[in-house]
């Protein structure tokens, strides 16, 4: 039999045991989402639901852009980080005027997925930086803790959470 295919973050297949699954979602809700939900006193969302084609629509909205830009970007080097977030609260509303999403998400947390490239540095360490691909090259919008202002960078975080959302069609 085959050993299965790994990369420096463990296997690539795309599975997990599922006892593995419940055992981490369940860590989660034990420590992090109690303590979130006693400090802020909020019954916080433990999960977010993003449909297929919306995923793929931003995938390929990261592959296209990033190869106008620096035409000899692989796939490879592509990749999506996942920040955790939270919504503001209800009086500070006002800031998602731009982004708007329901009310109902106010104080909770919420992803916001932001395109990487895979960028080796001079001492051949391996780093994926965070960047927009909709300004000049990659090369030169590494964001990398640079600070500043960004107009409209690729981001995704349209998501359904639960809650508000009904939990019944979750599994874990």
């Amino acid at each position: 039999m085959e050993a299965e295919s790994t990369n420096e973050h463990g296997p690539k297949s795309g599975r997990m045991p599922n006892d593995l699954i419940k055992t981490l979602i369940d860590n989660y809700r034990q420590n992090h989402l109690n303590a979130i939900n006693e400090t802020l006193g909020i019954q916080d969302a433990h999960s977010i639901w993003f449909d297929l084609p919306k995923l793929k629509k931003f995938i390929a909205m990261i592959e296209e852009e990033a190869m106008k830009k620096t035409p000899d970007v692989t796939e490879e080097d592509l990749g999506i980080r996942f920040y955790y977030a939270a919504y503001p609260k209800l009086e500070n509303w006002n800031l998602m005027e731009s982004h708007p999403v329901s009310e109902d998400y106010a104080g909770r947390h919420t992803l916001v997925m932001i395109p990487t490239v895979k960028k080796t540095d001079e001492e051949g360490e391996i780093h994926h930086y965070d960047f927009n691909t909709l300004e000049h090259s990659i090369n030169l919008t590494l964001i990398a803790k640079k600070g500043g202002k960004e107009e409209d960078p690729i981001g995704e975080n349209n998501g359904s959470l639960t809650p508000p959302g009904d939990p019944i069609s979750e599994r874990f």
